[in-house]
């Protein structure tokens, strides 16, 4: 008896990623954000969304808590789980951007192992990790969801930054100083996407 395995195979469209990207007059692209709670992942994907959206890309924003309020509200916060949460939303990036958007993405991923099987599943598809930098007790003193309270507290364990690991990317494509000013950021951001011809100028 054939395993289900054998039984699935993978349907080529007539309509390709590249017929979709003339369509949308840019690239496909996941733009992947990491750094600790509080770095600033969101407010960065938020307002680079905005100014994509501004100039007339087509983008989709994933963000880690609302990832958990469907497609991944099945897990947990243990390593295996957070794994496969992150395995999901590679998953999903990657049909994106065959669909021919920018993605951009906001989840701590605190493991290299992690973003590198991400990167491996977008294939030679652009993935481009921005590593947002913000010193530990800059971001224990944003705390917008008083996490890190709790963790110091003892009441939440396993907690990225206090408890458990957060692995720095090593050579990621970009490189920000969290502490600066967003607008700041968000330029750098844009002359990256355009230096590697994902958008126009």
């Amino acid at each position: 008896m054939a395993s289900a395995d054998e039984n699935i195979v993978w349907h080529p469209h007539a309509v390709t990623r590249t017929d979709r990207e003339r369509r949308h007059g840019h690239r496909g692209a996941v733009v992947w954000f990491t750094g600790l709670s509080g770095s600033g992942k969101s407010t960065l994907a938020g307002a680079l969304e905005q100014a994509l959206h501004a100039k007339g890309v087509s983008t989709y924003l994933l963000d880690g808590d609302n990832v958990r309020h469907g497609l991944c509200r099945d897990l947990g916060f243990s390593d295996d789980d957070r794994r496969e949460n992150i395995r999901r939303v590679g998953e999903v990036s990657k049909l994106m951007v065959d669909a021919g958007l920018v993605v951009l993405t906001a989840f701590i991923s605190p493991h290299r192992a992690e973003r590198k099987m991400v990167r491996d599943l977008l294939d030679g598809q652009p993935f481009i990790e921005v590593f947002v930098d913000t010193p530990l007790a800059i971001c224990e003193t944003r705390d917008p969801k008083g996490l890190y309270k709790k963790a110091r507290a003892g009441e939440l364990r396993n907690f990225t930054g206090i408890d458990a690991v957060y692995e720095a990317p090593e050579l990621p494509e970009l490189h920000l100083d969290g502490e600066q000013l967003v607008t700041h950021l968000i330029s750098q951001l844009l002359d990256m996407l355009q230096g590697r011809a994902i958008i126009n100028p």
